[in-house]
This record gives C-alpha cells, sequence and structure tokens, in this order.
C-alpha cells in the first residue's frame, strides 16, 4: 500500500468510485489550465462537476459560483471538494468545507498543506493530497 503524504492508494479510489458530484475549485475556461482539462476527464467518467472560482463561470456546461457554500445554497451537494489552487489558499478550502461537513477533499498534484490535511481529517473527511484523479485513474487502468 502506497501513502502519498495523506490518502492511502485505497482512500483515492475509493473516491474515484463513490464521489458522484466533485466541486473543482479553481475551474475557469482557461483551456490551458490543468483544472480544464481534469474536469472534463472527470466529466468522462461520469461525474458531476460544479465550477467554483471567483468568476463563477459556466464551463463544460456547467454553471459556476464562487464558493461552495453558494453551490450548497443553490441545492448541490458535493461530495468532494477538488483543489486546484495554490497551497497557501487551500487551508481556507478546506475550512469551509469543514464547515460545510463535505465528506472529501482533493488536493491536486504539488498542492500540499499538512495542516489543512490534518484539521480535515480531524473533522472526518477523507482526504487525498498531491494527487491527480486523472493519474489515478490510469493506474487503476480505468
Amino acid at each position: 500500500m502506497q501513502t502519498n503524504l495523506y490518502g492511502t492508494d485505497e482512500v483515492a479510489e475509493q473516491i474515484l468510485n463513490s464521489a458522484k458530484t466533485w466541486a473543482v475549485v479553481g475551474l475557469g475556461q482557461d483551456e490551458t489550465k490543468p483544472a480544464f482539462g481534469v474536469a472534463k476527464i472527470l466529466q468522462k467518467h461520469g461525474k458531476k462537476i460544479i465550477p467554483i472560482h471567483p468568476r463563477a463561470e459556466v464551463v463544460h456546461g456547467e454553471k459556476g459560483y464562487t464558493s461552495l457554500t453558494a453551490a450548497i445554497a443553490d441545492g448541490h451537494e458535493i461530495d468532494v471538494v477538488d483543489c486546484f489552487v495554490a497551497a497557501k489558499r487551500v487551508g481556507q478550502i478546506a475550512d469551509e468545507a469543514i464547515a460545510l461537513k463535505l465528506p472529501a477533499i482533493w488536493m491536486q498534484l504539488e498542492i500540499v498543506d499538512e495542516d489543512a490535511a490534518k484539521r480535515a481529517i480531524d473533522s472526518g473527511m477523507q482526504v487525498v493530497m498531491n494527487r491527480c484523479p486523472a493519474i489515478e485513474w490510469r493506474r487503476l487502468g480505468k
């Protein structure tokens, strides 16, 4: 069993298999950003995406929101918060997810905030850090 900071292979696989709705924080219309491509891959795997971005842009046909709180207030259920933001911003996002009692947070490659991860785990959330779902699906042969 490999552990990559936080989140075992099993936790990553469980989230990939069970999480239906992914709030993608940092997802805007810039096609050159990794979030744009990964969100499309999430959709190809049957996942619903909710773009979370300061401009609340429509991306891949999905309405965007300025925050997780705004998406929840609009009636969305979120299974996992996928973070495509600078590591220094992850703590704030994790704290919002904890306050909303969301089940999981996924921090993308090179996004590491061990304090935020610990707070999330201590609150009962599943945490994956420094991994990409697109890479994990390839690792799993999907």
